[in-house]
């Protein structure tokens, strides 16, 4: 049997339920198309958190990792294509949650400028959408610390020569958070339904050592 980690991450800025976390303590433990889960809660900071993936992959010796993070304004499940080596939280009015803010700052100052994600993602995708689920490739992870976490286990994977594969999915808000006032109008879903996603996308992962090569149609502008 392959094992998954499952990481999400913490609440963080102005959400203050993460669904990533939410999702992540809900399959944590489960077997999702022939694969055994074990998910892990990462603090939302720059490098400390990629230091805790580090040390939970020696721990877990996963086959594959699934990050998870919140992107709030997207109305379905993402699955993201590129990490790049840039790190820009300013521009979004945010700290992580330890105050630190960067603005222009690499992640690997020796790095390349950015990492393809070794998942799957058409074949998630596919999955995702036959399940019922909304959603889509997303070339766009930000330059906050979701992208900074996708971007330094890459980069951590590729350096040590070691045969995982990787990458990372972005849900909606949760509608409870949506419901807040300052909020009214964004797009959510919830954590059961995410959750059902992300047990289409696993399975897909275990399906497909190689992706598929149909053409998955997008309404994502990025």
């Amino acid at each position: 049997m392959q094992t998954v980690l499952l990481t999400g991450f913490e609440a963080y800025g102005t959400t203050p339920i993460n669904p990533a976390e939410q999702v992540a303590k809900l399959l944590d433990g489960e077997t999702v198309g022939g694969s055994r889960l074990v998910s892990k809660i990462v603090p939302n900071t720059f490098f400390k958190c990629i230091d805790f993936v580090q040390d939970a992959i020696t721990e877990v010796q996963p086959d594959a990792v699934v990050m998870m993070g919140e992107y709030g304004g997207r109305s379905m499940i993402t699955v993201e294509r590129i990490a790049q080596n840039l790190n820009d939280d300013a521009r979004y009015g945010l700290k992580d949650n330890d105050g630190v803010v960067l603005q222009d700052v690499l992640t690997a100052p020796d790095g390349p400028a950015a990492y393809r994600t070794t998942l799957p993602i058409r074949a998630m995708v596919r999955a995702m959408r036959d399940a019922g689920i909304p959603s889509d490739i997303s070339d766009a992870a930000g330059t906050f610390c979701c992208n900074h976490l996708m971007y330094g286990v890459l980069h951590y994977l590729a350096e040590n020569n070691l045969d995982i594969r990787a990458g990372w999915v972005h849900l909606p808000t949760l509608p409870g958070v949506a419901a807040l006032d300052r909020n009214l109008g964004t797009p959510s879903m919830s954590k059961e339904t995410a959750a059902a996603g992300i047990r289409a996308a696993i399975t897909a992962i275990t399906a497909n050592p190689q992706d598929t090569k149909e053409t998955i149609a997008s309404r994502l502008q990025i």
